[in-house]
């Protein structure tokens, strides 16, 4: 079994890739979140987690989610995340989650894709993004042949500050940065829906024919990605910039 979660396109981008190789079933954690279905998954052969990579670490929200489902067939795990920089000690935090569910990890992949959290970061022109995901193939063959083969994923060297990332600043980034206040529509706003369709947190709401937030934001930039018109930014840091998604 293949989960994944993606709010621009990345993660699906390498969980299809892996499903492919090794005709794995591919099950979308952000459906099954945003309708509260926490039911019993079976995971075959083997399980693989595709995740984007925040503030060093899987969602929270993920993380969240999977303690509390319950996961038959095969203990052996998987994880696969995407990050436009790297994950930094997101392996040991994943080796621990997988302690409280009695799986077997089996360790973590770093996969750099196009960055997409132009809440901070700038996102690339589509040349560029299309170099990088070219760029990440080799990474993303390697992590199927580990896992096609059953084999552990070589762990990540970590150097210097990387140890502390995933753990104290990762807190500090969620509880500080990770919101919702900055997001605004402009007047081009044609009153679509898609962002709220878009929202993993069931966090937007249509009012007077316009999206409001409602303080409960993972910040995947899917809501801004995917309008059509590019009626959404993020403060001042988005404007400008490409709207990416794969």
């Amino acid at each position: 079994m293949i989960l994944y979660f993606t709010g621009t396109g990345n993660s699906r981008y390498v969980a299809e890739k892996v499903a492919e190789a090794t005709g794995d079933t591919l099950l979308d954690i952000g459906e099954r979140y945003k309708s509260g279905d926490v039911s019993p998954i079976d995971a075959g052969e083997r399980l693989v987690i595709c995740t984007p990579t925040y503030a060093w670490r899987i969602p929270a929200f993920i993380d969240e989610w999977l303690r509390q489902v319950e996961f038959t067939g095969s203990r052996r795990t998987w994880f696969v995340m995407t990050c436009g920089g790297n994950i930094c000690n997101a392996g040991k935090y994943n080796e621990a989650l997988c302690r409280a569910k009695h799986l077997n990890y089996m360790g973590t992949a770093e996969i750099k894709m196009p960055e997409n959290y132009i809440a901070m970061f700038d996102a690339p022109e589509d040349d560029r993004a299309r170099e990088i995901i070219a760029e990440a193939e080799p990474s993303i063959q390697e992590a199927i042949e580990s896992i096609r083969i059953y084999r552990e994923f070589k762990p990540v060297i970590l150097k210097g500050a990387a140890k502390l990332m995933s753990g104290p600043v990762n807190k500090v980034f969620y509880a500080a940065a990770v919101k919702d206040k900055k997001f605004r529509t402009l007047d081009n706003c044609i009153g679509c829906g898609k962002c709220v369709s878009a929202c993993v947190m069931n966090n937007i709401a249509m009012e007077d024919g316009k999206p409001v937030w409602n303080g409960n934001c993972t910040h995947c930039m899917a809501c801004i990605a995917h309008c059509p018109v590019e009626a959404i930014e993020y403060g001042d840091k988005s404007v400008g910039q490409p709207r990416y998604h794969i």
